[in-house]
């Protein structure tokens, strides 16, 4: 359950790092609501968590989905350049991330 719990927590990460982008600097008042709003559930997910995960793994899972989810959004929705050299940061970052889930055992 915690691990559901922690993916979920990613993913609003993702929604808040867009709805941040898409207040433009907080001058936009609903896209500035919304980021407030998730990023607060964003955080009690996380907190919630860490209860049964280790402090590093669930950090360092929370960070990796939300960089590879704000990088996937960036390139799908905003038209943001892709290539290799970005392709390659973010396999390196999955790849991480499953290590760091083999190493934790279960949870």
């Amino acid at each position: 359950m915690a691990w559901l719990v922690l993916i979920l927590a990613g993913l609003a990460e993702v929604v808040w790092a867009y709805s941040m982008k898409q207040s433009a600097g907080f001058t936009r008042l609903w896209p500035s609501v919304v980021t407030l709003a998730v990023s607060a559930l964003s955080f009690v997910l996380l907190a919630w968590a860490m209860r049964a995960l280790p402090l590093g793994t669930a950090y360092m899972v929370w960070t990796g989905i939300g960089a590879i989810g704000a990088f996937v959004v960036g390139i799908v929705v905003l038209g943001e350049a892709v290539n290799a050299t970005r392709l390659l940061a973010a396999a390196l970052i999955v790849s991480g991330l499953v290590l760091m889930k083999l190493s934790s055992g279960p949870a």
